[in-house]
């Protein structure tokens, strides 16, 4: 058995009484929560009814019970999943997945890596009684959580039916940690009730042991993105008819306001220069695109949409990707690259997908979402912290003035890349080791 009589742990009376204090403030705000997806059309729109009734744990069966469920966030969980849930399929083809989501746009990535070879719904709201139905009709024999989103009824309810619950990638930035440390009542029995930590990097091991979670319980098995980004290739790279290694080619991946308005102001200046540099745009919310279309418009410049051609215009220097999933497309046949929520304190994305394609790699300074992996490499050189515009000026003229030096940058960044893949293979030891 789990929990209680396997590892001797029972949550006291005042720590329920947290879990169903929270419990009751979650039930008053689920209706506010349903308010904005209406107004938002996201409960209306092409399979809405199935979706709201999703939100309350009546779920699809899975065709087969007894398989592995994982949950993601949005858009980067499920990416960084998705080679570990292929490397399952791999080696338990019979086994049933699925993956939950919390997100649209997560939703849509699962559609587009998986198709309909995995069972997919919307992770349903935080209470027991919702979350033991949606367990009920899953029955899986083991919930692994992406990264970071830990709800305390869905472990419970794991943990009541004597199913583990794995968190892999596991991410604790410390400020996450201090606010957990502050609900300790709350959040303490929650971790206690987990089966297993996979931790993505040293301040995230550390950071689970100063919460609480047993040393038993806690596997470094460092960053599974570098596994997931490792087979990428340049071969044959294109993108609306681009080409790598033709003009030079700045690619914002998953920017966030003010972002795109400091690199615009950053291509004026360099555009003197360099007058065949091309910016493409990626902004990291589709929400956004029309957003960003308006400033260009704003700002008087003359751009495309990626969904609206097939290839780039001569006359054209200013590219907007407003597809999901494209963002790959654009880094391989990028000279550079900025990675997105970095000058907007978002922690910064994933800046080994650029990395990938052996490009240097400009970000803002705001990178906690992945420290060690911005340490690694900014300490080979492949990554440059900027702060405003002319900081993105003098970073890429550099670049573009010194080709040889810009190609050292991008391949230090594939090979610290190379270097660090493997924890793919300690997470897949780890669950075979828990369940």
């Amino acid at each position: 058995m789990f929990g209680a009589d396997r590892n001797g742990y029972k949550p006291s009376f005042i720590e329920n009484l947290c879990r169903w204090a929270y419990s009751f403030v979650l039930m008053l705000l689920i209706p506010f929560v349903l308010l904005q997806l209406v107004l938002r059309g996201a409960l209306y729109s092409k399979g809405g009814a199935h979706k709201r009734f999703e939100r309350f744990g009546i779920v699809s069966r899975p065709s087969k019970a007894d398989g592995y469920l994982f949950h993601c966030v949005s858009v980067g969980e499920v990416v960084a999943a998705s080679c570990l849930i292929k490397r399952i399929m791999e080696d338990e083809p019979d086994a049933q997945i699925t993956v939950t989501t919390t997100t649209a746009t997560g939703s849509a990535r699962v559609r587009d890596i998986f198709g309909d070879s995995v069972h997919h719904f919307y992770l349903p709201f935080d209470l027991h009684t919702i979350m033991a139905e949606m367990l009920k009709r899953v029955k899986p024999k083991a919930v692994l959580i992406t990264e970071v989103e830990l709800w305390p009824n869905l472990i419970h309810a794991c943990w009541k039916r004597s199913i583990p619950v794995i968190v892999v990638n596991a991410r604790m930035t410390d400020r996450s940690a201090r606010r957990y440390r502050k609900v300790a009542k709350l959040f303490t029995p929650m971790l206690n009730k987990l089966e297993h930590v996979c931790a993505q990097g040293e301040r995230d091991f550390k950071n689970y042991a100063w919460l609480g979670v047993a040393e038993h319980k806690l596997t470094l098995t460092n960053n599974i993105k570098f596994d997931q980004v490792a087979a990428v290739s340049k071969t044959n790279a294109h993108f609306l008819g681009m080409e790598a290694s033709a003009n030079p080619i700045v690619v914002a991946g998953s920017t966030h306001d003010p972002e795109e308005t400091v690199l615009l102001d950053a291509f004026d200046t360099l555009r003197s220069r360099f007058p065949t540099l091309t910016v493409v745009l990626v902004p990291r919310h589709p929400e956004r695109f029309d957003i960003v279309a308006r400033l260009l418009e704003k700002r008087g410049h003359a751009y495309v949409k990626s969904s609206q051609v097939n290839n780039l215009p001569p006359s054209i220097n200013v590219v907007l990707l407003d597809e999901m999933g494209k963002l790959n497309h654009a880094y391989s046949i990028a000279t550079c690259a900025f990675v997105g929520g970095s000058i907007a304190q978002r922690g910064g994305h994933n800046a080994l997908e650029p990395a990938a394609f052996s490009i240097p790699i400009l970000m803002g300074p705001h990178t906690f979402n992945n420290p060690v992996i911005c340490d690694y490499l900014k300490e080979r050189g492949a990554l440059s912290i900027i702060e405003n515009a002319q900081q993105v000026v003098d970073q890429l003229a550099g670049w573009l003035s010194e080709p040889l030096e810009m190609k050292k940058a991008g391949e230090a960044g594939r090979a610290v890349l190379d270097e660090n893949s493997g924890a793919l293979d300690i997470t897949l030891n780890c669950i075979k080791k828990h369940l």
